[in-house]
C-alpha cells in the first residue's frame, strides 16, 4: 500500500469564506447564455482557467468492439458511439464553454493526429501535444502543465479525460465552473469530481469522503480520506456502504499546487519536464521533448499521485450527472438505454 505524502500547506480559508461562495456574486451557470456572451465574460476573467484534454490511450478494452463494428481498430475516444460526434469532440465542446481556445491544450499520441485533426475545428482546437511515447496518465498530464507554466504559473486548470460519457451537459459545465472557483479559495487541495455508485465497480477508483468543507452554490465539497484505485469486488462493496464516489479524474485546481505534488511524489519525472520547460517556444524544444521520453518512467495519475495524498484531495460531489467510462461494452449500452438513445452500432457488435 503507498505511504502517504503530506504537503505543506498554505494559509486555509477561514470557514466563513468557505461558506460566502454562494454569496459572492458569482453567477451558475446559465444555459440560455449564448456562446459569444460566454466567451466575451471568460475573456474578461483573470483567473479563467485552463482546460488540459487527455486524448492519449489507445482504448484497448474496446479493441473488440471497435474491429468488429468498423473493420479496424480506432481508439474509443474518436469513435462516435451515439449521435453525430465523437466523445472527443463532446469533451473539446464542453471545454470550448469553460476556457477560450486560447486557454486550451490537448495531449495526444503521434498515431492519432489524423483522427485529432479531423475532428477538431481548427480555429477552436487550441494547442494539441502529441507524446513521442504514451508513458501514462502523469506524464500526459505534466506535459500539458509544462507548457501552461511557461505562459502562467499561478494558473487554475481542469483535466478532462476525453473518454467519458457525460449527461446533462449543462450541469456538467455549471459544476465545472463551480469547482473551478472553489479551487481558487482552496488552493491546497485538489477538487476531483465524484460520481455516486450504482454498484460495486471493480474496474474504478474509489474516493472514500471524509467530512464536510463546504456547500458551494448547492454542491457539496468533501475532503478526502481515502482513495482506492481499482479495489476488489468485496473492499467495492464496502466502499459503497461507507459512502465512497468514484473518481472521474477529472479534476480542477491550482497548477502551483499539482507542481508541488509531482515533486514530492515523482521527482525523476519532474526533473525531466523541468529541463523540457526550459525549451519551450526555443528552436531545441522538439529535441527535448524527444530526448526527456526516451528516458521517461511510466507513471499513473491515481496510483503515483492521488493515491499518495489523499489529505490534499476534496471531492465535489456530481448530484445530478450521469457519468459513465466507457470502457465495456456493456456500460455503453447500458448508458444508452437509461437516456433512451440507440447506439450507432450493432448489439451483435457488442456480444460478439
Amino acid at each position: 500500500m503507498s505511504t502517504e505524502v503530506r504537503i505543506p500547506k498554505r494559509e486555509r480559508p477561514s470557514s466563513s469564506s468557505l461558506e460566502s461562495f454562494d454569496r459572492s456574486g458569482q453567477r451558475n451557470l446559465d444555459p440560455a447564455v449564448t456562446s459569444q456572451e460566454a466567451a466575451l465574460n471568460r475573456s474578461h476573467d483573470r483567473n479563467a482557467p485552463w482546460s488540459i484534454i487527455l486524448a492519449g490511450g489507445e482504448g484497448e478494452r474496446l479493441r473488440p468492439l471497435t474491429e468488429r463494428w468498423l473493420g479496424h481498430h480506432k481508439p474509443k475516444q474518436y469513435c462516435t458511439f451515439v449521435g453525430s460526434r465523437s466523445m472527443f469532440q463532446h469533451t473539446h465542446d464542453r471545454a470550448d464553454r469553460i476556457s477560450l481556445p486560447e486557454r486550451k491544450l490537448t495531449v495526444i499520441a503521434r498515431n492519432h493526429e489524423r483522427d485529432v485533426h479531423s475532428q477538431l475545428a481548427t480555429a477552436k482546437a487550441g494547442r494539441v501535444i502529441s507524446q513521442p511515447k504514451n508513458r501514462g496518465t502523469a506524464v500526459g498530464i505534466f506535459l500539458a502543465l509544462t507548457h501552461i507554466r511557461a505562459q502562467e504559473p499561478d494558473a487554475t486548470v481542469i483535466i478532462f479525460p476525453s473518454d467519458h460519457f457525460v449527461y446533462p451537459e449543462d450541469r456538467f459545465v455549471e459544476l465545472v465552473r463551480t469547482a473551478a472557483q472553489a479551487a481558487r479559495q482552496m488552493e491546497h487541495r485538489l477538487l476531483l469530481l465524484g460520481a455516486l455508485p450504482d454498484r460495486p465497480e471493480p474496474e474504478y477508483g474509489w474516493i472514500e469522503p471524509g467530512h464536510d468543507l463546504a456547500w458551494i452554490q448547492g454542491y457539496r465539497v468533501i475532503a478526502a480520506k481515502g482513495f482506492r484505485e481499482k479495489p476488489g469486488p468485496d473492499r467495492c462493496l464496502q466502499a459503497m456502504a461507507d459512502g465512497a464516489l468514484w473518481n472521474t479524474l477529472i479534476l480542477v485546481g491550482k497548477l502551483e499546487t499539482l507542481w508541488m505534488m509531482g515533486w514530492i511524489c515523482f521527482p525523476e519525472v519532474m526533473k525531466l519536464f523541468e529541463a523540457y520547460g526550459k525549451s519551450i517556444a526555443t528552436s531545441e524544444e522538439l529535441s527535448v521533448l524527444e530526448a526527456i521520453f526516451e528516458v521517461m518512467p511510466n507513471r499513473n495519475f491515481s496510483t503515483h499521485l492521488l493515491e499518495r495524498v489523499p489529505s490534499q484531495l476534496a471531492v465535489v460531489e456530481m448530484k445530478g450527472v450521469l457519468w459513465c467510462d466507457w470502457g465495456r461494452p456493456d456500460r455503453i449500452l447500458e448508458t444508452l438505454s437509461h437516456v433512451g438513445k440507440r447506439p450507432a452500432f450493432s448489439v451483435r457488435h457488442a456480444t460478439g
